[in-house]
């Protein structure tokens, strides 16, 4: 009765080292496919990194530096745009609904992220839009 007992024993831990090997070989493939698709993804951007004269480090630097600021200027802006909104609110008795429109609108409008070009100075952020 034990030697069954062991044996039955054995042929699950068998059973599931199996299962286990199974699942993480599932895993490597996945993650080895994913990593593929995104390495190969888009030829432009790797066709663009040539066209810039840039490095590669200075993309990346640009690209983090971008979400980085985005992250912080993002909140700001939706600030300024709920403060807008509610200034809008206070001036639409006073100055009527096309002036209180418009201080929501440019509160509202103008740049939501960071890109890499503000970065550089190519281009302005627009806090506050004309």
């Amino acid at each position: 009765m034990a030697c069954r007992l062991l044996t039955v024993w054995r042929g699950r831990l068998e059973a599931d080292s199996e299962e286990e090997e199974e699942d993480s070989m599932n895993k490597i493939v996945v993650a080895s496919l994913t990593a593929l698709v995104l390495i190969g993804s888009d030829g432009t951007s790797w066709a663009q990194s040539k066209s810039n004269n840039e490095s590669g480090a200075a993309q990346v630097g640009l690209g983090a530096g971008s979400v980085l600021t985005s992250l912080v200027y993002a909140p700001v802006k939706a600030s300024i745009c709920v403060l807008g909104a509610v200034g809008s609110g206070f001036a639409l008795p006073f100055a009527g609904p096309k002036r209180a429109g418009a201080i929501a609108s440019s509160t509202c409008s103008g740049s939501w992220v960071i890109t890499p070009s503000n970065l550089k100075g190519e281009e302005r952020v627009q806090v506050i839009a004309p």
